[in-house]
């Protein structure tokens, strides 16, 4: 058969087409209708090249059943006198579209609810974010949509609750359904409230942010006393400023593996796994006059922390991230995902600046990546024991119940 001439299931692969690229659009009231759908205009040598193909042609529109309107044209030939032939296929509105290609469901189901969120909200009418959560209107059960819904309606009433996720009055809603649908909420709510709400779920939602919390590996007996004998600590950043303590040195690693795994090292103690928030150290005052030292991942993301963490502590040392340590195990390099944004950082040295951009550049592949858990262990902790050989001596205070006595 001719290719200009459009059979029922080309028809609908064109209508999916259509639909995958426009039902967010359409859900929202826009598009042209109706839609109109070219099926051909074969010409009078086309029939007579390939009579059976296009009678198949005629005969399947002829059986067509399913929404969309074929409309038909007389042709005059001069052989094969004047023939009846299907020319569009015409839709009043996307519901018929949907129905077609067996979205029906689906749609019927979108456009109830949106109906229902906009006589709730008059302003998300035509807002491009609702339609971007078609899926989820479609898709929802009526129990969620109903928690969705009475969860927006209870936030717009209550702006700055100050809450807790778990005291939210919302039948329903409990604090694991909502973790899963915080960029929905967060969505939902600034097309509520229009262009004066920005930032995050908690800032939007008016709710009470969660402690930020401190994962700190306790490295020195004598500092282990003074609180109880805990090891490993995971505490609030306002919990952990309390603690009466005075370690000589930290160290700053961000595998948990790694913190976890170090050996006992007089006067020090570890931090873990800060990524970006490695800036919370700085409200610890018993941080204070501390040496500190950094090992992080040989990427462009552990200079960028670096970086971070020495515009808090500026006499910070890096371990194990020089360009000798990058290239003696290059068998064991992985691919960075992303590499960092930014082309420069201003408080990283000289030798560090040199891998950073080495690493940005490509000079030794591309996205080259040595993460800090290949290093071979020994070889690792030797090199942090080196660091930390003058912390070794406790401070003469550690703790009050340690202090020496006076005069």
């Amino acid at each position: 058969m001719t290719k200009k001439l459009l059979l029922p299931k080309d028809a609908c692969d064109e209508l999916l087409r259509r639909y995958t690229n426009q039902h967010k659009t359409w859900l929202l009231g826009g598009g042209q209708w109706p839609m109109s759908l070219k099926l051909g205009a074969p010409t009078e040598s086309d029939v007579a090249g390939d009579a059976q193909g296009v009678r198949r042609w005629v005969e399947a529109w002829v059986s067509w059943s399913s929404p969309g309107k074929v409309t038909w044209v007389s042709r005059q030939w001069g052989r094969l006198g004047t023939q009846q032939l299907p020319a569009t296929l015409e839709f009043l509105g996307p519901e018929n579209v949907a129905s077609t290609i067996g979205q029906g469901r689906r749609w019927r189901t979108a456009g109830q609810r949106y109906k229902e969120l906009t006589a709730r909200w008059p302003q998300l009418a035509g807002q491009s974010g609702v339609g971007r959560y078609f899926s989820v209107l479609a898709e929802y059960s009526n129990a969620d949509f109903v928690r969705l819904f009475a969860m927006l309606d209870w936030l717009e009433r209550n702006p700055e609750s100050g809450l807790a996720p778990r005291q939210l009055p919302v039948a329903g809603v409990d604090t694991k359904w909502l973790e899963k649908r915080t960029g929905l909420i967060t969505d939902f709510l600034k097309s509520i409230r229009g262009n004066d709400v920005s930032g995050d779920f908690y800032l939007v939602c008016g709710l009470r942010r969660p402690a930020t919390r401190i994962r700190m590996h306790i490295l020195c007996p004598k500092l282990r006393k003074c609180v109880g004998g805990l090891k490993d600590i995971e505490v609030s950043v306002s919990e952990l400023a309390q603690l009466s303590i005075n370690p000589k040195a930290i160290l700053i690693v961000e595998n948990l593996e790694t913190g976890l795994a170090l050996p006992d090292m007089d006067g020090v103690v570890a931090f873990m796994r800060l990524g970006n928030a490695v800036s919370l150290l700085s409200e610890l005052p018993w941080l204070r006059g501390c040496s500190v030292a950094y090992w992080g991942d040989i990427d462009t993301h552990g200079y960028a922390i670096l970086n971070r963490a020495r515009a808090i502590f500026p006499n910070l040392v890096s371990l194990l991230m020089d360009a000798k340590t990058l290239t003696s195990y290059s068998e064991l390099w992985v691919e960075e995902p992303v590499q960092y944004s930014e082309p420069s950082l201003p408080l990283i040295d000289e030798s560090e600046n040199e891998v950073f951009v080495g690493l940005m550049s490509g000079k030794w592949g591309l996205r080259v990546r040595l993460e800090q858990e290949r290093i071979p262990w020994v070889e690792a902790v030797e090199v942090v024991e080196r660091q930390f050989v003058a912390a070794k001596v406790i401070k003469t205070e550690i703790c009050s119940e340690f202090a020496e006595p006076k005069g």
